[in-house]
């Protein structure tokens, strides 16, 4: 079998797929419950209302962040993918005080499940879903370097782990007859998918933060500046950070005030050519200095 490749799915095709299994499996978990009765199954149901509404923000946002530099937003639009990571995040807290609201009072007053079997299946069926879409969300995150397509696939992945969990309780109360169960797992899943709408707020505060490149990246940088050293030659003040797709390297080079403007842009293009080709997404500004000259930074009179 043939799978589609990284370049077939893009982030708005996936984001799109999001949206239309989010609502599929809103009207087969809602169906299960209705058949079933069980709060557990409720809370999974409500996840999937937060899948749809997370996947409509994020398409939103990719969209957004793919614009064009213009006057206003001269480094791009990239960074407008964090607030798809961070409203996903928030979403998914809200969520799960609502589960644990409704199951708290299912705790004090148990209700029988009906049709437990049928309700199982359709929940399964859900799950697998979105599993196979996180799947192909993580390749094409990664492909992309699109935090959105990233937090979409995390949250699809915490649901198939909640669907799982309600599963096994629903099971369990059908085994043992205790009604509690089905209220306990349905605290269990928000206390889960709580801890993962936290984790999104802060890897989206992160990079709304100018955040450093990834150790990796920055590794590769290094390797590719030790290619250009030589004895007359020099980088120093490199600093990096992050904005959505995009990765930033600024430093300054260092070289012989004797050298001809020309040489000097010349090695300079040359060097930033290879970060950028060492780096996808990278974008690279260099400052040229004589060797003797040293750059200050941080001085009090420019922090006050």
């Amino acid at each position: 079998m043939n799978w589609p490749d990284t370049q077939t799915l893009t982030p708005q095709r996936l984001l799109w797929a999001s949206v239309l299994v989010a609502g599929i499996t809103i009207v087969l978990k809602t169906l299960a419950w209705y058949i079933t009765g069980s709060v557990g199954l409720l809370a999974d149901a409500m996840e999937s209302f937060v899948n749809l509404a997370s996947a409509i923000f994020g398409l939103a946002m990719v969209t957004i962040a793919q614009r064009p530099a213009d006057d206003d937003h001269p480094y791009g639009h990239h960074k407008a993918e964090y607030f798809s990571s961070g409203f996903e995040g928030a979403l998914i807290v809200a969520a799960a005080v609502a589960i644990i609201w409704a199951a708290g009072h299912r705790i004090f007053d148990p209700q029988p499940l009906q049709q437990v079997g049928w309700g199982l299946a359709l929940s399964v069926i859900s799950s697998g879903l979105n599993g196979l879409l996180a799947w192909f969300m993580f390749r094409s995150a990664k492909a992309y370097r699109s935090i959105a397509l990233d937090a979409d696939a995390r949250h699809l992945v915490t649901d198939v782990w909640t669907s799982a969990g309600v599963v096994v309780g629903i099971g369990a109360v059908a085994l043992t007859g205790w009604l509690w169960l089905d209220a306990l797992v349905a605290i269990g899943v928000a206390l889960n998918i709580l801890w993962e709408g936290f984790q999104l707020m802060w890897r989206s505060s992160q990079g709304l933060m100018d955040e450093a490149v990834e150790p990796e990246v920055l590794s590769k940088i290094d390797e590719t500046l030790a290619g250009f050293v030589h004895a007359t030659i020099r980088f120093d003040h490199l600093t990096t950070r992050r904005s959505g797709q995009r990765r930033f390297v600024d430093l300054h080079m260092h070289m012989p005030g004797s050298w001809s403007l020309g040489r000097a842009a010349a090695l300079r293009t040359s060097v930033e050519q290879a970060l950028m080709s060492a780096v996808p997404g990278l974008r690279a500004t260099i400052q040229l200095l004589p060797s003797d000259v040293e750059a200050h930074f941080d001085d009090e009179k420019d922090l006050i």
